[in-house]
């Protein structure tokens, strides 16, 4: 799919940019052909999730169509992934570390499919709403392993650009799904969505399982032998797999985490990053303005056709700079302006929705509606879309991040359905004063990560642990 051929000349890209034969005594800083095979087949997961939010957008005539659902049972279809998505959320920590992170891939993916084909072959409302509920799970699930195990295999100094593949693919799933919407059918469309589904899961047969994860539960020969296959057989991983042992060391000797121990005192800074950067990406609009894009151009007096199609492909060559950018500049610093363009852009729509309030400028105001938009988006492809996941996927202690990725993921969907929910009462209310709303959060965000949020460019996860808690590591 072109997705996954996106990917590929990525990871070509970032094989060609390290030469292999510079591989320092942290364990090797150069990508392998298994890492980025690893890292390819997780990321079919980034396209799944990218499928599953965007399905609703280009089916809805259709399905209402086919069978006879009023515009309330569409809603309930549309909302149901989201409910999905919380459920996934509140058990996806757990089940990581349980059965590991690839187990956690392929249950995602069996609940994936299991909802398409529900879908797809659906004669009434309530098998259609179970099959959406059904995909909504494993996007919860998605959401939380794929960014964490992506995180854990990759060395330092790739890890940031490696991870942002990850919401480079929930783009391209995004945009794919509504391009390939316009010409088929909506069951058609269904069944199209297993695919990337069946490559996912047959894929976690030829990948390594994370050794982080194999440390922690006492596989020690396991862990080096997955590190030194990641890294290449030619490279010294001594110093790497010596740091993740007594990091890992470390952590058993404290209880295993539960969520009511994150509110511990030494949790405290991971827990305001991690939950404020989830909660904030959400409160900004991001699902909301995606979700509501038509309805926006349509009161702004824009063609709906000409401005989705624009922002879903205005996206992917901004997070592909992401991507180029983010082990050179940092996460801080990318996330600073993605927010401060985002703020920009809210501002600029809200001021064109107040122009338009007080019929002035009543022939450019869609056009600058348009474009604040787009400023938007391709703002928020630039940072928001993924490095707050990465972040989250940095900066809890081992035995603590099933429990804290749960816990970020809820928030994150609990979030994304009040924003959801609430976002055409408060159009109805004040176009204007929306937007002004969002943009404001926005900035409150540029804030937020230059007090709070450390860089984590070219650290382990390990010397994260040691700036963050340092307690803990210290034992």
């Amino acid at each position: 799919m072109a997705g996954e051929e996106s990917t590929e000349q990525l990871s070509s890209s970032l094989l060609a940019e390290e030469n292999p034969s510079t591989r320092g005594p942290d364990g090797g800083n150069s990508a392998t052909a298994v890492l980025v095979l690893s890292t390819f087949i997780a990321v079919c997961g980034s396209y799944i999730s990218g499928a599953i939010v965007g399905y609703s957008s280009p089916t809805e005539t259709g399905i209402m169509e086919d069978l006879g659902l009023s515009t309330a049972e569409y809603s309930v279809f549309g909302s149901t992934v989201t409910i999905g998505a919380m459920v996934g959320a509140v058990f996806s920590g757990k089940i990581a570390d349980l059965i590991g992170r690839r187990g956690a891939m392929g249950i995602s993916e069996a609940f994936s499919i299991a909802g398409w084909l529900a879908i797809a072959f659906s004669q009434a409302a309530w098998l259609l709403d179970i099959g959406r509920l059904s995909t909504g799970c494993g996007l919860g699930l998605l959401t939380y392993v794929v960014p964490v195990y992506i995180a854990e295999i990759t060395p330092k100094n790739l890890r940031g650009r490696f991870a942002t593949v990850h919401p480079f693919m929930i783009t391209v799933g995004i945009a794919m799904t509504y391009f390939i919407g316009t010409v088929v059918s909506w069951r058609i469309l269904a069944l199209i969505g297993t695919i990337p589904c069946i490559v996912n899961l047959l894929g976690l047969f030829f990948i390594s399982e994370s050794p982080r994860w194999l440390a922690k539960v006492g596989k020690e020969k396991e862990y080096e032998a997955a590190l030194l296959c990641l890294r290449g057989e030619n490279t010294d991983i001594s110093e790497e797999a010596i740091e993740i042992k007594e990091n890992t060391e470390a952590l058993q000797r404290l209880p295993e985490g539960r969520i009511l121990e994150l509110f511990q005192r030494r949790y405290a800074r991971s827990l305001i990053i991690g939950v404020g950067l989830v909660l904030l990406n959400q409160l900004g609009g991001s699902i909301a303005i995606s979700a509501y894009a038509s309805s926006i151009f349509e009161k702004a007096g824009f063609s709906t056709t000409v401005g989705t199609i624009v922002m879903s492909v205005v996206q992917i060559p901004m997070t592909i700079g992401s991507v180029l950018l983010m082990d050179k500049s940092g996460r801080r610093q990318l996330l600073m302006v993605s927010c401060s363009g985002t703020c920009f852009g809210c501002l600029l729509v809200g001021v064109s929705f107040l122009l338009q309030d007080v019929h002035w400028w009543k022939e450019l105001t869609p056009v600058l509606v348009f474009i604040g938009l787009v400023i938007y988006n391709a703002f928020f492809g630039l940072g928001l879309s993924g490095i707050p996941w990465l972040i989250m996927s940095e900066i809890f202690p081992i035995n603590m991040k099933g429990s804290a990725g749960s816990l970020c993921n809820l928030v994150y969907w609990s979030s994304s359905w009040f924003m959801t929910y609430m976002f055409n009462f408060s159009m109805e209310w004040s176009s204007a004063g929306t937007f002004f709303i969002l943009s404001g959060i926005a900035g409150f965000t540029v804030g937020f990560v230059a007090k709070i949020v450390p860089e984590t460019k070219g650290r382990t996860l390990e010397e994260i642990q040691a700036v963050l808690n340092p307690e803990i590591v210290k034992g």
